[in-house]
């Protein structure tokens, strides 16, 4: 390459990877908005979250054309290939989490139609965590840290374990007042949609991983830290 060719190679690197960190900055910003939306019964804000939607499917679209323009004209290799390449990957998780934040703010519209349930059952909890986590990926995303994604990918565990309780405590609910299973229903689909978007972070935190070490950790046990 040349230097000015080496230049331009480099700032579209940058631009990825901004694009990148700012479109899963935006998710995490609408899960926190659709759980609010939910627990303040708030349709306005639900209605916000479900047409802000269409900025992250723009954000997958203009990453995804970048990202597929580097490749066809700058032919990179090793560290910079691995980066491009995770960055295609990259974007599906996280449209994919905005759709579910969208799923819960429209959950929260049709819970709004209907009288509060009466439940100590906090799904907050389970967002909690699964924003935590997505904070966490996206930061050692930013930091190139594979210790900081690994430590996602485990963390994953506990979001599924509080997943199943929380159903499990939902449906006891229907149980003994099958009246109340219209409203529990759509807070099922909350508590798997939070699930499900703990999936795709621990997709990010493994994509995270081989874009640093060029380590494919999916479906295999983690490497134990050393002693």
């Amino acid at each position: 390459m040349t230097s000015l060719t080496s230049k331009e190679f480099d700032q579209e690197l940058r631009t990825l990877r901004e694009k990148l960190a700012t479109m899963g900055s935006r998710a995490e910003e609408q899960i926190a908005l659709a759980m609010r939306a939910l627990g303040e019964r708030d349709d306005e804000l639900a209605r916000h979250v479900i047409n802000a939607d269409k900025a992250i499917d723009r954000d997958e679209n203009d990453i995804d054309e970048l990202a597929l323009q580097i490749l066809a004209t700058r032919q990179p290799v090793a560290s910079d290939l691995r980066f491009i390449t995770m960055s295609l990957k990259f974007v599906v998780d996280v449209e994919r989490i905005g759709d579910l934040a969208a799923g819960i703010a429209k959950r929260a519209l049709e819970l709004n139609r209907l009288p509060p349930l009466d439940s100590k059952v906090d799904l907050n909890r389970l967002a909690t965590l699964a924003q935590k986590n997505l904070h966490a990926a996206l930061d050692a995303f930013v930091k190139k840290d594979a210790d900081a994604a690994t430590g996602v990918i485990s963390a994953d565990v506990e979001i599924d374990r509080l997943n199943a309780s929380l159903f499990a405590e939902l449906i006891a609910h229907v149980a003994t007042d099958p009246a109340t299973v219209t409203r529990v229903l759509p807070l099922t689909s909350v508590c798997r949609y939070l699930e499900r978007i703990g999936d795709h972070v621990k997709n990010l935190a493994e994509e995270v991983v081989y874009m640093v070490r060029a380590t494919d950790v999916r479906h295999r046990p983690l490497p134990k830290p050393p002693n």
